[in-house]
């Protein structure tokens, strides 16, 4: 922009001399150089202080690696490279053998269990059962013991003897044995049939989560547009081996979203460079046209100062790289409309209205324009 500056003023100049024919002598042209010093000088110190130029701009955009959840070999490839699709749709799957058996065996495996869970309530019936016919042989022992005893011990005549006496008793006590393994075993039965998880037996419970795991492991072999957008360079074929360690993506998927133009400004403009203020773009891939926009973002930290915990001492050459501020642009034009892929290139300018008192905004618009028309024979910088 110096540049066109410095050439503008220099064909004004000779316009001026040609038109009013003034004389070329030691009073004329130093007066010409030294007033174009100054006042070019003070324009490109306002103009580049209230109005930052971002040389470097691009059209960023996200993509998303699209790793599968489970390891096997591609079966099918659904989608078409550059082609719209919707959240949900299916970009490819793989061979599922293995997660079929293992979901027939899950399937299986909880059938058995829950006919296993029904001999349980008959174990329980029946159990009970035998608890109350202990109790009641217990009952009728304990009252023969207690007859004998009542009637050997009031009569001094017992029609009972001593041996008989004791032998119903032992009859009572193995009774009362009996009895008591049978509530204890009762009781069992009752802990194991009622160990319940979510409404479920235990062991079913978790068979029915191995199922429910073998079942997501199956659908995981379909997979599916996280939102919309586009498959993009797709190089995957049926065959080949995708793996589920975030590594190495398999496919790259760029999501459907507003488009957003990154600027680098220079540290020195970062006191005029606030959200909100208005911002032109141009690009190299569309000469003689610029685009409206507003700065909806400063980033809050540049890459160039950036460490992690590495184990590695810092650099003397880290702190050398020059840093630059990245403004995000929103443009009020789609460039979707001009058939732009994402990633073109260009310019921007950040206009400062509130400060702008000598309205020198005007030349950097018309700088900027300039440079929009040269892109038809040059895309300079």
């Amino acid at each position: 922009m110096d540049l066109l500056i410095i050439a503008t003023y220099t064909a004004i100049c000779i316009t001026i001399f040609k038109v009013f024919k003034i004389p070329l002598n030691k009073w004329t042209v130093p007066t010409a150089a030294l007033g174009g010093v100054f006042i070019l000088s003070a324009i490109l110190l306002l103009m580049n202080y209230n109005h930052p130029y971002a040389k470097w701009g691009k059209d960023v955009f996200v993509s998303i690696p699209i790793v599968p959840q489970i390891s096997g070999n591609v079966k099918t490839v659904n989608v078409e490279a550059n082609v719209l699709v919707k959240k949900g749709e299916i970009l490819f799957t793989l061979v599922n053998d293995e997660q079929v058996i293992a979901l027939q065996k899950a399937e299986a495996a909880l059938i058995s269990a829950k006919g296993d869970e029904l001999e349980d309530d008959a174990a329980l019936l029946a159990a009970s059962a035998q608890v109350a016919k202990a109790r009641a042989d217990r009952d009728r022992t304990r009252s023969t013991y207690f007859r004998y005893k009542e009637a050997h011990e009031d009569t001094d005549n017992s029609p009972f003897t001593d041996q008989e006496v004791e032998s119903r008793k032992q009859v009572y006590q193995a009774d009362e044995a009996v009895l008591t393994k049978a509530i204890a075993d009762e009781k069992r039965i009752l802990i194991e049939t009622q160990s319940l998880i979510g409404g479920e037996d235990s062991q079913v419970a978790q068979l029915i989560a191995a199922r429910n795991k073998a079942q997501l492991d199956l659908d995981r072999t379909i997979i599916r547009a996280p939102v919309d957008g586009i498959a993009t360079q797709i190089a995957i074929r049926p065959g080949v081996r995708a793996t589920s360690l975030p590594l190495r993506s398999v496919m790259t998927f760029v999501p459907k979203e507003k488009r957003h133009f990154a600027g680098a400004f220079f540290q020195n403009s970062m006191l005029r460079l606030e959200k909100g203020i208005d911002a032109e773009v141009i690009l190299d891939a569309v000469p003689g046209h610029v685009f409206k926009g507003k700065v909806v973002d400063v980033l809050p930290a540049m890459a160039e100062g950036e460490i992690q915990a590495n184990g590695q001492l810092i650099s003397s050459a880290l702190i050398q790289k020059p840093g630059f501020a990245i403004a995000i642009i929103e443009l009020e034009e789609s460039l979707d409309d001009y058939k732009l892929p994402l990633g073109v290139q260009g310019q921007a300018v950040a206009i400062n209205h509130e400060h702008d008192i000598l309205h020198v905004s005007l030349v950097r618009r018309i700088l900027l324009r300039m440079m929009a028309w040269l892109k038809y024979v040059y895309p300079i910088k």
